[in-house]
C-alpha cells in the first residue's frame, strides 16, 4: 500500500473554483453552510484573509479560509472532499491555520460550526473548546434551522 501525503499551498482568488468544487462536494446542501463563489471572492479581497489549499496525489481535496483582525482570527471555512476524509487532510489544514495565526501574532482563534457536524471532533482534538451557541442560526434548504456552536482556542 502506498501512502499519500497531504501537500499544502497558499491559495488566492485564482483558486475560487477549487474552493467552490470542494464545498459543493463537502457540505450537505440541506444545512445551508456552503458559501457562493461570489461570497468567497468578496471575503478573499478583505485584509487579513488567507486561504490554504490541500492536495493529495496532485489533486486539490480541501481548503481552509481564515481571517485575522487585531489579536484574533476566525476560521471561516474548512472543507475536505468526501473521498479524502479520514486521510489527515482536515488535520493538516487546521494545523496550518493555527501555525499561520501564531506567526501573525494572533492570540485567540475562533470558529463556528453547526451542531452535529462531525468536524467538532477534529476541533476538540486540536484544543478548541466550546464557548457559545446560537440557537437556530443556520437555515437549511429544507426549511429547517440548526444551532451554531462557537469554539475558541488560545494561541499564546
Amino acid at each position: 500500500m502506498s501512502l499519500s501525503f497531504v501537500e499544502l499551498r497558499e491559495g488566492g482568488v485564482q483558486d475560487v473554483s477549487v474552493v467552490a468544487e470542494v464545498m459543493q462536494d463537502a457540505f450537505d446542501p440541506r444545512y445551508g453552510e456552503a458559501w457562493t463563489a461570489a461570497q468567497c471572492l468578496g471575503m478573499m479581497a478583505l485584509p487579513g484573509v488567507w486561504l490554504v489549499i490541500a492536495s493529495l496525489d496532485d489533486q486539490d481535496v480541501g481548503f481552509a479560509l481564515s481571517r485575522a483582525g487585531g489579536p484574533e482570527a476566525e476560521l471561516l471555512l474548512l472543507a475536505t472532499r468526501r473521498s479524502a476524509r479520514g486521510r489527515g487532510v482536515g488535520s493538516a489544514l487546521l494545523r496550518s491555520v493555527i501555525a499561520e495565526a501564531k506567526a501573525r501574532g494572533i492570540e485567540d482563534l475562533h470558529l463556528e460550526v453547526r451542531s452535529g457536524n462531525d468536524a467538532v471532533r477534529l476541533y476538540q482534538r486540536e484544543g478548541f473548546a466550546k464557548v457559545g451557541e446560537r440557537h437556530l442560526y443556520y437555515r437549511g434548504r429544507d426549511g429547517n434551522s440548526y444551532d451554531a456552536h462557537s469554539y475558541s482556542r488560545k494561541l499564546t
